[in-house]
């Protein structure tokens, strides 16, 4: 609970991912991907209930051997690839009944931490936002950015006639990183969003924003989670 309400936390895992099999349940650093995501809510000073949303028997029993609740099964028809993210996390708050706050875990984040789920919750209270998102200061510039037309000419995507050629001249930009979006129960199903005129950012370093959509992420991942192990060895 936090400023006197109450916090749901979604972990949606569904069963067919195609890029990485069976990504949520995949080992990193000698524990399932879904179970950082667990660990760090159950770290979490102001969630009040995690739950595991999955249309997955195996994920289901894996979530709940690393303390994971299931207290449903999602249908099968909102586990789709092109169900839209937001379909879960209003199926958990239907089936979850009152709570005011809810913040989406996506468990391809393994790297946030407790603390800053916490940080995003109190960012969303102290500013009076409708939601807030993280994010991480993106690698490139906008103005580095470009578009190609059908015969290869580029096209910046600013409407600048000169382009920063320089980090220093170019203005810092923000990407979603996943990890974290935060907003009521009631706007969320108001809205069947985590966007709106009034998201705030919450940012978030390079080091805990990795994102495992590919096999490479993965990879990158592992090196990681290595190199924390050493770190706190």
């Amino acid at each position: 609970m936090i400023d006197g309400r109450t916090v749901l936390a979604v972990v949606p895992a569904r069963g067919g991912s195609k890029g990485v099999p069976d990504k949520n349940i995949r080992m990193l650093g000698g524990k399932p991907l879904l179970a950082w995501t667990l660990e760090a809510a159950g770290q979490s000073r102001y969630i009040d209930a995690c739950v595991v949303s999955t249309d997955s028997p195996r994920i289901a029993e894996v979530a709940r051997q690393w303390g994971g609740n299931v207290p449903f099964m999602r249908p099968s028809e909102l586990a789709k690839d092109d169900t839209p993210g937001i379909e879960p996390v209003i199926h958990a708050i239907q089936e979850m009944g009152e709570y005011d706050l809810v913040v989406l875990l996506q468990p391809t984040s393994p790297f946030r931490s407790a603390e800053d789920i916490d940080r995003c919750l109190e960012a969303y209270v102290s500013s009076g936002a409708t939601s807030v998102v993280s994010l991480v200061e993106a690698d490139k510039p906008l103005s580095w950015m470009f578009t190609l037309g059908e015969r290869g000419a580029i096209q910046s995507v600013l409407a600048e006639t000169e382009i920063a050629l320089s980090r220093q001249e170019a203005s810092k930009v923000f990407v979603l990183n996943g990890a974290l979006y935060v907003s009521s129960c009631a706007t969320v199903m108001e809205t069947r969003s985590f966007f709106h005129t009034d998201t705030h950012g919450y940012v978030m370093p390079k080091d805990r924003s990795l994102d495992i959509d590919t096999p490479l992420d993965f990879l990158w991942a592992e090196f990681l989670s290595r190199q924390m192990k050493q770190q706190t060895s």
